[in-house]
């Protein structure tokens, strides 16, 4: 990877930088999950990854309804 920073960009020279200092609110404000290679290669997007998972809350749900429904004799 090529430094592409000019040289005059003495970062050790800035003073007042305080790091982390808004990761609590960047925290708060988003829903980050990192997935694994393996996985990743199944889903190309975000909006692949959210259908996924909208299929598998309706059958996690249709699952729940039938097994609470007892049988009537």
């Amino acid at each position: 990877m090529e430094d592409e920073l000019r040289p005059e960009y003495d970062f050790a020279q800035m003073k007042g930088g305080v790091r982390g200092k808004y990761i609590e609110r960047y925290r708060t404000k988003t829903n980050l999950v990192r997935l694994d290679p393996d996985v990743a290669e199944a889903f190309p997007n975000d909006e692949a990854v959210n259908n996924a998972l909208r299929l598998l809350i309706q059958i996690t749900q249709r699952q729940q309804a039938q097994t609470n429904v007892q049988p009537t004799e």
